[in-house]
């Protein structure tokens, strides 16, 4: 069966994710290490035993969730299953930056340091209170752009997160974003929601982050991929390393099309996808885009046991 990995994005971060693999795995452990020492100081701390507010801070919450994702990763590998064995990884925003190095595009210490730089870059992009982010539930996609159209008025208001059939994510000024939530109701959605969330990203809002990290990304080497990437602002796979830096870069500021991705995961024959990391946010929304995808969530022992028992069982 036809196979993707996919990581998550911010909003999956816990108190303890990771821990549970890191003292059942060394391979796993050996992940939290390398990324406690890429950043010089002890990120793992504060994942298995900090408080939520900080680790929920963009600067921590990225690379917590990457090394959470690789932890998995290695996990599994230990148990005989490799990426090998999947057709596409793809991520949800800086889970990009986990499939990139799960498929051996970035080192785990880049993908770690370079996540550092993206959050901090993302909350300094736009003084707090400026900007703001809401969820539109129970209008398309289309219908969504032409809310955040009208909604703009001269400020910023994009489609930041086409997340699946039902959920799309606005961003940009707060009195736009708030707009569009008055107008999203008026268009028949369910609900339209501002999201607790300190800064408004995958918007126009955020080109200050964008140069930032286009530097940062040229000091990094990026390898092709071992397994294709299903690239947040194209929804096709890349390979090149060039177009992969161009991409992460322009990812910053561009929406996140998740449906289209997953969608077109499933075009290519893709018929099993596991999410690999904190939480089940994406097996939901993969469920919602593609109802002949079967989903699987790993970010435990248990559901690396479970994977492999249904593996040898196939």
């Amino acid at each position: 069966m036809t196979k993707a990995f996919v990581f998550p994005g911010q909003g999956a971060q816990t108190i303890g994710m990771g821990k549970a693999l890191a003292d059942a795995y060394p391979a796993a452990r050996a992940v939290f290490d390398e990324v406690d020492e890429a950043l010089g100081e002890n990120l793992s701390a504060l994942i298995w035993e900090g408080d939520q507010d900080a680790l929920t801070l963009t600067q921590n919450a990225q690379p917590a969730l990457m090394a959470t994702s690789l932890a998995a990763l290695r996990a599994l590998e230990a148990e005989g299953v490799s990426l090998g064995g999947a057709s596409y990884v793809a991520g949800h925003s800086l889970g990009e930056y986990s499939a990139l190095a799960a498929a051996g595009a970035l080192s785990i210490a880049d993908a770690a340091r370079l996540l550092r730089i993206r959050g901090r870059a993302m909350q300094e992009a736009v003084p707090v209170g400026i900007g703001a982010m809401a969820a539109l539930l129970g209008l398309d996609f289309a219908t969504a752009q032409q809310v955040a159209e009208a909604a703009a008025q001269g400020d910023v208001c994009q489609a930041a997160n086409d997340n699946d059939p039902a959920q799309v994510v606005v961003s940009g000024h707060k009195a736009a974003v708030e707009r569009a939530v008055d107008l999203a109701k008026a268009a028949g959605a369910k609900r339209a929601v501002m999201l607790p969330v300190s800064a408004p990203f995958h918007c126009a809002l955020m080109e200050p982050a964008a140069k930032v990290m286009a530097q940062a990304l040229d000091d990094v080497t990026i390898n092709s991929p071992a397994v294709p990437l299903v690239a947040n602002v194209r929804a096709v796979a890349v390979t090149d390393p060039t177009l992969i830096r161009a991409l992460l870069v322009e990812q910053v500021t561009g929406s996140v099309r998740w449906r289209e991705s997953v969608l077109w995961m499933a075009d290519q024959g893709v018929r099993e996808i596991w999410e690999i990391g904190a939480g089940k946010a994406l097996s939901g929304m993969i469920r919602r885009i593609a109802k002949d995808v079967d989903c699987r969530a790993i970010g435990t022992p248990e559901d690396v046991t479970a994977a492999i028992t249904a593996l040898n069982g196939a």
